[in-house]
């Protein structure tokens, strides 16, 4: 699919940006102190307990551009069953919906076109059929406020010994509010952006099953 054609669905499912925007710039960034040894060692109790949650559910507004024409935002419902994901985008303007499905192996991109559309990648398939740039394998871990697996990671954390800043794989992702009240503690705002692209979500529950 060429980028033209991307671009058309982008515009199909976007809703008016300056709205989210508003929405997701509500928080202001934190106040980032170095790691430390009081909050290395909540980290890694934090990382410890969500590492044994495999199986989550979020409702959030998301908000993705690439800093050019292919930008969109809608409701997310994000549902986690071990390494099995679903991750559905409605925009509630146009009535739009889309799901993205699958697991480590197998990746399934539904209400883009009349078929299902698989490939191994998911991240290629919401680039090349939306042009989002979404990094669905380590959002899975940053999304918690987690350092993805398998490559090297910075954390600068907040007054709160809470991550306010995680750097990985040419991604900086900010940590700008938290459900305080939560066990575990989790994300409420997360900015992720590389280069020109940007993800940014809004999220409204959390829930582990």
């Amino acid at each position: 699919m060429n980028l033209r054609r991307a671009g058309e669905i982008g515009a199909i499912l976007r809703v008016p940006v300056l709205a989210g925007m508003l929405v997701l710039l509500a928080a202001c960034a934190p106040v980032r102190v170095r790691e430390s040894a009081e909050s290395a060692a909540k980290q890694a109790a934090r990382e410890a307990d969500l590492a044994r949650r495999t199986h989550w559910q979020l409702s959030a507004h998301i908000f993705v551009s690439d800093g050019g024409d292919n930008s969109g935002s809608g409701e997310l419902d994000w549902r986690q069953d071990a390494d099995r994901y679903t991750f559905t985008v409605h925009a509630p303007v146009t009535g739009k919906t889309w799901k993205l499905s699958g697991d480590a192996h197998q990746a399934q991109l539904e209400g883009i076109e009349q078929q299902p559309l698989r490939d191994s990648d998911p991240e290629r398939l919401l680039r090349e059929r939306l042009g989002w740039a979404v990094p669905i394998g380590k959002l899975q871990s940053w999304v918690r406020a987690l350092r993805a697996p398998g490559s090297p990671a910075e954390l600068q954390f907040d007054a709160a010994n809470l991550p306010a800043l995680l750097k990985q794989d040419g991604w900086t992702i900010e940590y700008r509010d938290w459900f305080e009240q939560g066990n575990p503690v989790m994300p409420r705002r997360v900015f992720a952006a590389r280069g020109q692209a940007r993800v940014r979500m809004a999220i409204e529950r959390w829930s582990f099953e």
